[in-house]
């Protein structure tokens, strides 16, 4: 049996990043009124003055063949740097020109990520003051996200440790014991919901002998314990619904895969659609519906 020669994998920027006139590199926006004044240019701005670029901006070649680059990511760092008075920087050289589909590719720094990055740096002993000024953020800032997982069992930082968890949401899994933690972590993932308000509808299900203090009663502001009993019964109930979809989803999906072919394949016969049409049209726009799934609806459960 031939094998097939290995695919090639194209690669997305050019080997060596390269030194720009920053006039040179023109960007694809305009920053817009209060760019300037956010927090995120505050923090830019901050870190440039203390250790310099870290993330290299992106740009690519001008189509026109001038001598100038088009900014595909980095318009704030790009900003920053003209106004600390800087003339050129080192560029990333992107071989795709869609600003959009890089930006849709790139990863922002997730909670967790941010925490491990900021332990790292204590732990070779960069002072949390200069780690401080170079995020722009206050020394207890810096603390709490250093302590961000204490308490947090290594099951439930790996079902959230790309997720946009906030410091809340830590803080509300901490009062849980460490399966109902991993529970937790996973209701958060399967509604993709990660907001305050979630979890703390989530602690108020938790059963008292679950939490860490089983033996203080538990308060959430605002729901009595009546109702909290009976948020407690739904949750177990939502729960199994969840397992039950869990185990019963790579059958289905197997199934509607199959389906789809089949009834793809029935209305590529001219006649059928012709019969369907005169005959049965609300059949036919129901098959057409199922052949219109795409793959992403058929293999997300979310």
């Amino acid at each position: 049996m031939k094998r097939e020669a290995p695919r090639s994998v194209n690669r997305g920027f050019e080997d060596d990043c390269i030194t720009l006139p920053i006039d040179a590199i023109l960007p694809l926006h305009a920053l817009g009124k209060s760019a300037k004044s956010s927090r995120k240019y505050r923090q830019i701005v901050a870190s440039i003055a203390q250790i310099g670029i870290v993330e290299p901006p992106v740009v690519v070649r001008n189509p026109d063949k001038s001598a100038t680059w088009l900014l595909l990511d980095g318009h704030l760092r790009i900003e920053a740097l003209k106004d600390a008075g800087a003339s050129e920087v080192e560029c990333l050289v992107s071989k795709d020109d869609e600003a959009f589909t890089y930006n849709r590719q790139v990863s922002r720094l997730a909670p967790i990520q941010e925490h491990k990055m900021i332990r790292k740096a204590i732990e070779r002993g960069v002072p949390e003051e200069k780690i401080a000024l170079a995020l722009d953020l206050n020394m207890s800032s810096i603390r709490r996200k250093a302590r961000l997982l204490d308490g947090i069992c290594e099951e439930a930082v790996a079902f959230l440790k790309d997720k946009p968890c906030t410091n809340a949401v830590f803080d509300t899994l901490c009062k849980m014991k460490t399966m109902r933690q991993i529970e937790a972590a996973e209701l958060l993932v399967n509604a993709n919901n990660y907001s305050v308000a979630y979890v703390n509808a989530i602690l108020a299900g938790t059963p008292q002998a679950q939490l860490v203090e089983s033996s203080k009663p538990k308060k959430v502001k605002g729901i009595t314990p009546e109702a909290m009993a009976r948020m407690e019964q739904e949750l177990a109930r939502l729960q199994e619904g969840i397992a039950s979809i869990q185990d019963s989803y790579g059958q289905d999906h197997l199934h509607l895969t199959v389906i789809k072919g089949y009834v793809g394949k029935l209305l590529g016969n001219a006649r059928v659609v012709r019969y369907l049409a005169q005959n049965h049209p609300e059949f036919l726009g129901e098959f057409q519906t199922i052949t219109e799934i795409t793959p992403v609806e058929a293999a997300s459960p979310d």
